[in-house]
């Protein structure tokens, strides 16, 4: 059996063969690289890597295709980052490049504890009857005026 874990750099392996693939009908390599801006040799030892563990079916010089294991894993951990992005950017009013930025890091060391606490605030926040609630928009005129 192989092991479980993955290390951060390859989460975001899985994850942008995932996100690309949402877009396009197939990844290549190139593609993969450019998306990451990293060389192509990093691509092909991690896709080695996430085809010993079953994640990731890739014939040399072919398509990048997720396993079925391998698309589970990958919509777990971009929806990691969805949430973390969305917290940062709507609920702290993180800008746009910073929230994507963070949501990378954070999305490889926030517990499920922690995310499951996210997901309910912005869900609440998303689905209250009143809107976007006052302390929140007074919690970022405080930020503007500390900002200045």
């Amino acid at each position: 059996m192989k092991s479980n874990t993955l290390s951060h750099s390859l989460e975001d392996y899985l994850e942008a063969v995932y996100i690309i693939s949402k877009d396009k009908k197939v990844v290549r390599v190139k593609e993969l690289a450019e998306f990451l801006g990293v060389k192509t040799p990093s691509v092909v030892d991690a896709i080695s890597k996430l085809q010993e563990k079953e994640l990731l079916v890739h014939e040399k010089y072919g398509y990048l295709e997720l396993s079925k294991k391998g698309i589970d894993r990958a919509k777990k951990i971009y929806k990691k980052h969805e949430e973390i992005f969305k917290f940062l950017n709507l609920f702290l009013g993180m800008d746009e490049e910073t929230s994507e930025k963070d949501a990378c890091g954070m999305e490889h060391h926030v517990s499920g504890k922690t995310l499951g606490k996210i997901t309910y605030l912005m869900e609440f926040i998303e689905t209250s009857p009143e809107g976007y609630p006052q302390w929140l928009q007074r919690f970022n005129k405080f930020i503007e005026n500390s900002n200045s």
